[in-house]
């Protein structure tokens, strides 16, 4: 079955004026900011009125150089103004196709359509920016499902009844009230506090001077109590902030397991749809922050094979964004009974691992502070106190570290500043290393380096100082164990 060529709905027009804007305005600012420096309004002006006028002209083009023909078992997308591009994607290499709407979509019953093939290469992958919400999901379900697979679905559906559904689905969901403890607890505080200073110091060049020297002034004329005071409303409003940000992005998060694939659904101002194939799934991982772990909290991820490594994307996917650390293995049991966490019995650092752990984390503040002791001996105590709490950073760093083997997983449980833990599956494993230095060998230590796929190219699950035997042991488990 083949449809007609079809174009993306006009809002795509705007969606084209505004990435284009964004993209340009970095590029531009600097070139305004030294133009108003020197009173020249006029050119500013003339300047910004061409580029808009560009930039308008380019989008109705694009939009009109666009079409996309739905066909049985692949999607076929022109586009291009001069030069023209012709793509083709089986649904055989499709790997997710994602729905999500920001406030324009949902105003205008639209949705974004996100297609992501199995390769790391986002020029073959397509996004369709702005199709109506029926169309969106008749390409989801086009695309994603083979047609006869479909129609033997409908007749189990229709022959084991409704109760079946209930069983088949396992869904998981978020409250108000663990979002606004995820809200809180997160890290969102600090990256907001960056972002307010790197607006700041862009700003601060285009403030008059007069003004500025007066707040400056009237801020260092205030008594110390006051300053402490307005410095303190300052972080409970960027907290709040960081509160926001993550309710906005988290809001209504639904995770809902069905028999090849993970659902998630979540947004607020940005409705996103997402799917995860459970084959692409290389690993499993629970994330402890320094502020979590003491609450008895956590975040679920999962680590995902290929995707597209050009744009802007989180290093893990977040499957669960809070839940107790006591609900991990419910969790688990119920979304991916594949993997199981249990981490009675798990094999901990030897006592000799601990002073490699001091070495490597203090080395450096220790010579800070013996040059400086050198120099300037009043100031030693600033160094002094960093390496004392490199020292205290190193000690949690080894009592986290260990692994746990069962008959098909391995557990890796790591710390840098999160303590995490990443459960793996023997057959997700693409090497195992093992390494020694001579200091190593004559205290009978080893290093492990275990390797998956993700959607950055890789990553590694690297334990440091176990002993020889318990090396070998996972290698002889790598090596020898064959998968059912």
């Amino acid at each position: 079955m083949m449809s007609e060529p079809k174009r993306l709905h006009p809002a795509a027009m705007i969606f084209n004026i505004i990435q284009s804007i964004r993209q340009s305005i970095f590029g531009v600012l600097p070139l305004v900011i030294l133009a108003v420096g020197n009173d020249a309004w006029f050119y500013v002006i003339i300047g910004a009125s061409v580029l808009a006028a560009l930039i308008i002209i380019f989008s109705v083009l694009s939009w009109y150089r666009y079409t996309y023909q739905l066909e049985e078992d692949q999607i076929r997308i022109h586009q291009g103004i001069l030069i023209r591009k012709k793509r083709t994607i089986s649904k055989h290499r499709i790997q997710s196709i994602d729905l999500s709407q920001n406030i324009i979509h949902r105003i205008m019953g639209l949705t974004k359509v996100q297609i992501e093939t199995a390769g790391s290469d986002h020029r073959i992958d397509a996004a369709l920016s702005a199709v109506k919400m029926a169309e969106g999901k008749k390409i989801h379900d086009q695309l994603k499902y083979k047609k006869q697979m479909m129609e033997e679905e409908v007749e189990d559906v229709e022959a084991a009844g409704e109760e079946s559904i209930a069983e088949a689905v396992a869904q998981r969901k978020i409250t108000p009230n663990a979002l606004l403890v995820a809200g809180s607890t997160s890290g969102s505080f600090g990256i907001i506090i960056g972002l307010f200073g790197l607006v700041f110091s862009q700003f601060e060049s285009v403030i008059p001077d007069r003004f500025y020297n007066q707040v400056t002034e009237w801020l260092f004329s205030q008594a110390a109590q006051i300053l402490i005071i307005f410095a303190i409303i300052v972080l409970i409003l960027l907290w709040i902030l960081g509160v926001l940000a993550t309710i906005i992005q988290y809001w209504n998060f639904t995770i809902t397991r069905y028999e090849k694939e993970l659902f998630i659904t979540r947004g607020l101002l940005e409705k996103k749809q997402s799917t995860i194939p459970l084959k692409r799934i290389q690993a499993v991982g629970i994330k402890e922050t320094l502020i979590r772990q003491p609450l008895g909290l956590a975040t679920m991820y999962v680590e995902i094979a290929s995707g597209d490594i050009s744009q802007n994307q989180e290093m893990h996917t977040l499957i669960f964004p809070l839940l107790r650390k006591s609900q991990v293995k419910s969790f688990l049991q119920e979304l991916l009974p594949e993997y199981q966490y249990e981490i009675e019995g798990m094999t901990k650092l030897p006592k000799k691992a601990l002073p490699y752990y001091l070495i490597r984390s203090a080395i450096l503040p220790l010579i800070a502070t013996i040059v400086i002791a050198v120099m300037f001996f009043e100031f030693a105590w600033i160094p002094l106190i960093i390496t004392f709490l490199a020292c205290v950073y190193a000690y949690f760093q080894f009592k986290a570290t260990g692994y746990l083997l069962n008959e098909n997983q391995l557990l890796v449980q790591s710390r840098t500043l999160s303590k995490d833990t990443a459960l793996v599956q023997h057959k997700r494993l693409q090497s195992f290393k093992k390494k020694q230095h001579i200091l190593h060998r004559k205290q009978n230590l080893a290093t492990i380096d275990t390797a998956i796929l993700n959607k950055f190219m890789g990553r590694h699950f690297v334990v440091k100082e176990l002993t020889v035997e318990d090396v070998d042991k996972i290698a002889d488990w790598y090596s020898y164990r064959i998968d059912s």
